[in-house]
């Protein structure tokens, strides 16, 4: 049997860093063994050599004594070998093509559902298994090109397809904030996206047709009723 995937949560934010330990913990295979919510804190973990390994780093960008890119720095100059996964609101570019450049496997902005969560944890762990083997040491050599590209595919997350007029990304949060919050109305999504509710409401539409919403008319009184879009398709019905 496999040991899990030993996972440390830096986050300055004690109630995300408690929710996204949580989180870990809910997917099969991962284990969540500490917490900071310091650069330094992190550090001084990673650095141990008395406390149990750390295989994987969910790490937010914005902490309080230095920015989460030192600490990647730090992680590689140190030659540990831990993968990062940067769990952040950090949305710059120069941030992003940092961070990819010093080797992060996952950039994931907040905020996300569990089952986003969920799906990048379950890629990471299908990619550590072809890479290592699952021992913790090398499992080999690449049998050509073909292989080295369906190991690093493992690793990209399939953004939604946005039909004509809509935005694949904007697709990705229309679906993180339905899952959050359960059900949207186009308002509301508007209000959360910082959009018109035209637009709002064909995000929701878009997510009707691909069987990520249902679709609900509540009558509250005189008046058109309105429309409220509730998550999942017709087979999972309310949350």
């Amino acid at each position: 049997m496999r040991p899990d995937i030993a996972v440390l949560v830096v986050d300055d934010d004690p109630i995300a860093r408690t929710s996204h330990v949580a989180y870990v913990d809910r997917v099969p295979g991962f284990r969540a063994v500490a917490g900071a919510g310091t650069a330094a804190a992190a550090i001084r973990r990673l650095s141990s050599t008395q406390s149990p390994r750390i295989d994987l780093v969910l790490l937010d960008m914005n902490l309080p004594d230095r920015h989460g890119l030192e600490i990647i720095r730090t992680l590689r100059a140190g030659r540990h070998p831990a993968d990062v996964i940067v769990v952040t609101s950090a949305r710059e570019l120069d941030t992003v093509r940092s961070a990819i450049s010093s080797g992060v496997v996952q950039y994931l902005l907040k905020p996300f559902a569990f089952a986003t969560l969920r799906e990048r944890l379950e890629r990471y762990a299908a990619y550590r298994q072809s890479v290592v083997g699952g021992s913790g040491g090398p499992a080999g050599s690449a049998a050509g090109q073909s292989e080295v590209d369906a190991l690093l595919g493992t690793l990209r997350a399939p953004g939604p397809v946005a039909p004509a007029g809509l935005l694949g990304q904007s697709v990705q949060a229309a679906i993180t904030f339905l899952a959050d919050h359960g059900e949207l109305s186009a308002p509301h999504l508007a209000q959360l996206m910082g959009t018109s509710r035209v637009t709002a409401r064909r995000y929701l539409e878009h997510l009707v047709e691909i069987g990520h919403a249902t679709r609900e008319h509540r009558y509250g009184g005189a008046g058109r009723p309105v429309v409220v879009y509730l998550r999942g398709g017709p087979a999972e019905g309310r949350p």
